[in-house]
């Protein structure tokens, strides 16, 4: 059984113009102690998608399933005790750290607002906490602004750790980083989750970051999943239009190593506002067919759980 399933899950937003389809449909699952990599251009809803599952932001409809059962059903006193099992990793490491606070005290927040250790035994958890993320010892009364990105987001893993939890929703933790730092923060997740049995959903627009560290992946466009397969098939064998033209946009060594000519996307962008039924991606896909409009398109399994919305994928 997965840790984490969603079952067409939806999260709309209203405005002036009609109602914003920023997660739409959306069904996937994590299994114990695996990665889920959601990739997608800027604005797809692969943030959306994360603060929802935690229900951070309320979702429109559909299912939460954590540990089998339905989250959305908790009451305000059942959805506390279960946060304790789901935490998040911000992207900037700056603006979601409390700068009034020191490292000791950010670390340990979450268990006294828990109430699950008095003071002195929060603090000596913390700096447990600080040793097992790799931030030295005399950091612990220095504050967020004293600290360089790196360290900051170290912080930021520690703090989601506090509680013990069994899910950790990573909202892009390394995009705003630099790459040697970058690929400290990704080897110090990957060490945690292999020692404490973790369980990820990494959100990131970084093709390199996100075949790094997880399992499988899933593409989003639009709100909505277009593409799902283990990591290693994905990126060899790409179903769908959107995706193939995500993955010839990285860098041209990698294109050379994998013979993907560059393809270069035209035509309007469909608009998340009360979008028509049918592919939102066919205005820009180069295969587009008249079965692309009109009907919504099905997500579908073609072999070994690779998933793809798309009638005409090649």
């Amino acid at each position: 059984m997965s840790l984490l399933e969603t079952k067409n899950l939806k999260k709309y937003f209203k405005t002036p113009s009609g109602m914003l389809h920023a997660v739409d449909d959306v069904s996937i699952s994590i299994g114990h102690g695996k990665t889920l990599g959601i990739v997608g251009e800027s604005g797809c809803g692969k943030s959306t998608l994360g603060r929802t599952v935690l229900r951070l932001i309320e979702a429109t409809g559909g299912e939460i399933l954590f540990d089998g059962k339905d989250i959305r059903q908790y009451n305000k006193k059942e959805m506390k005790q279960a946060r304790r099992n789901m935490q998040i990793i911000f992207q900037d490491p700056y603006s979601s750290l409390n700068p009034r606070k020191c490292v000791l005290e950010i670390i340990a927040e979450p268990m006294l607002a828990a109430k699950i250790l008095n003071k002195a035994e929060a603090y000596e958890r913390a700096a447990k906490l600080m040793d097992t993320v790799g931030l030295a010892s005399r950091f612990a009364f220095a504050y967020p602004h004293e600290l360089d990105g790196g360290r900051r987001q170290r912080i930021g893993v520690a703090r989601a750790l506090a509680l013990n939890p069994k899910f950790i929703v990573c909202d892009e933790p390394v995009s705003a980083l630099d790459v040697s730092i970058q690929a400290q923060i990704l080897n110090l997740l990957m060490d945690i989750q292999d020692e404490l049995g973790l369980t990820y959903m990494f959100i990131t627009h970084d093709l390199s970051v996100v075949r790094h560290i997880s399992d499988e992946i899933v593409v989003m466009y639009m709100g909505k999943c277009v593409e799902q397969a283990e990591a290693k098939t994905l990126f060899q064998s790409p179903r769908h239009p959107y995706t193939k033209a995500l993955l010839s946009a990285i860098p041209e060594p990698s294109l050379r190593a994998r013979d993907i000519s560059r393809k270069l996307l035209s035509g309007e962008v469909t608009s998340p506002i009360s979008p028509p039924p049918g592919c939102r991606f066919a205005p820009r896909c180069p295969v587009v067919t008249d079965k692309c409009y009109g009907a919504e398109i099905p997500f579908e399994d073609i072999g070994d759980g690779h998933k793809v919305a798309c009638v005409a994928r090649g």
